[in-house]
């Protein structure tokens, strides 16, 4: 009978030890996954403020924070609904103007400046003399010396209204057709909007090794330490091509892993296959750390190549690889800290906004989910970064809108998809 006790009691003993010890376990997991760290962000719902003039937004394509922490964003012409746009008289038949259908709404000025608080600032933007604008605008950068870069990806493919295909059916959502691209150029202004430069023709792009003319352009970035424009070039070449910022000279160029660019037409992305060995349409952002590394968003493979500054090619990395469609790679920005020690990336197609460790290039969150209220995105296409770490992110299809994420402090990862970011309070304070 003792020995049967002693044995219950034993085993009673030892099942107590394996809980106490499963309980720590959990608990040790649980403080390991929350020592990962990451920026932490809320959505502001009342950001930015109310347009004047009954103006409304098309597909905002395009976003750049300048050194004023001044938003400023492009638009497409061209791309609301009919029906929004009741309030716009149009030209008849016989060169007349068409009564105005109704009080709302006509679309504002391509080019658009925010002040921080959300005030709509500046705008211009449109044909003009001595320059060709875009038949479908595309990607704005405004440089360290205040100069403004825009460009455009029209002709690249058309859906049947005559649009970019892109405004039906997705953001580039295929590959280059073979049609010649009508915007082979890109263009730099003041920021009141006076012309200063134009790099390239229209429908003059000879190709990926042409170095006078560009092909659908997708973003600019201007090296500050060497006055050098880098362009993700683009939706019909299959390049970064860098050029001198002041006079337009061209540089060099490199295409994916630093080959030659081959504008052979790549067949169907498929996840399993080997790595492709060129960019896929659209190569869609560039940008350069401050530790003078290159990087480019190969957006429709779904992967992002790391550059020294000469095209030699360093490292990559896949995000949700098994993306179809636009792809999952779209647009990139720095952390604001010294070491920026996170990157920023946008995803379009599967509708958030990802925050990567740089060195490793690993996700370490993600925040945003499909829809239309604040805090969701439809196309969620560029972003940017203020001073203060504040993200702005741009968004296309009928997303047509921007929105602006408050950089709340760096803080444990307590769960990877954060889904909305909604405020905690009317004022939540940093985490540090």
């Amino acid at each position: 009978m003792k020995r049967n006790l002693c044995i219950g009691a034993t085993f009673l003993a030892l099942i107590v030890a394996l809980q106490i010890g499963s309980t720590v376990v959990k608990k040790r997991a649980t403080v390991e996954a929350a020592t990962v760290q990451a920026p932490i962000f809320e959505v502001d719902p009342f950001w930015p403020k109310p347009l004047p003039n009954k103006w409304i937004l098309g597909q905002v394509i395009g976003l750049s924070v300048d050194s004023n922490d001044h938003i400023w964003m492009i638009q497409r012409s061209g791309t609301p609904e009919a029906n929004e746009l009741h309030a716009a008289r149009k030209v008849g038949p016989t060169g007349d103007l068409l009564p105005q259908v109704a009080q709302c709404c006509i679309q504002g000025p391509p080019v658009m400046e925010y002040d921080e608080a959300g005030n709509l600032i500046g705008h211009w933007g449109g044909p003009g003399p001595g320059y060709d604008w875009p038949s479908s605008e595309h990607g704005i950068t405004v440089d360290y010396k205040g100069n403004v870069w825009l460009g455009g990806n029209g002709n690249v493919r058309r859906g049947a209204a005559g649009v970019p295909a892109e405004a039906e059916q997705g953001e580039g959502g295929a590959a280059y057709s073979g049609k010649k691209a009508e915007d082979d150029f890109i263009l730099k202004f003041t920021q009141d909007g006076k012309f200063l430069m134009q790099i390239g023709k229209p429908n003059q792009s000879k190709g990926s090794n042409d170095p006078d003319n560009l092909k659908a352009p997708a973003k600019e970035f201007i090296d500050k330490e060497t006055n050098e424009l880098y362009v993700a070039d683009g939706y019909g070449n299959h390049r970064v091509i860098v050029f001198d910022a002041d006079t337009g000279k061209y540089k060099r160029h490199w295409g994916a892993y630093g080959h030659v660019p081959d504008d052979t037409p790549p067949k169907a992305y498929v996840p399993s296959d080997p790595p492709d060995q060129q960019f896929r349409n659209p190569v869609h952002c560039v940008n350069i750390s401050v530790d003078r590394l290159v990087y480019v968003c190969d957006r429709e493979n779904d992967r992002m190549q790391v550059f020294h500054t000469d095209g030699t090619f360093v490292k990559e990395a896949y995000f949700d690889k098994d993306t179809l469609g636009s792809g999952s790679v779209w647009e990139a920005v720095f952390s604001k800290d010294p070491e920026q020690k996170y990157i920023y990336l946008t995803d379009g197609e599967n509708r958030h906004v990802r925050i990567i460790d740089r060195q490793s290039l690993t996700v370490l969150t993600q925040f945003g989910e499909g829809g239309r209220q604040p805090g969701q995105f439809y196309g969620v296409h560029s972003i940017g970064v203020d001073s203060k770490g504040n993200i702005f992110t741009a968004e296309t299809y009928r997303g047509q809108r921007i929105q602006k994420f408050i950089y709340k402090g760096i803080g444990p990862v307590t769960k990877f998809d954060q889904g909305v970011v909604w405020p905690k309070t009317a004022s939540s304070p940093p985490l540090n």
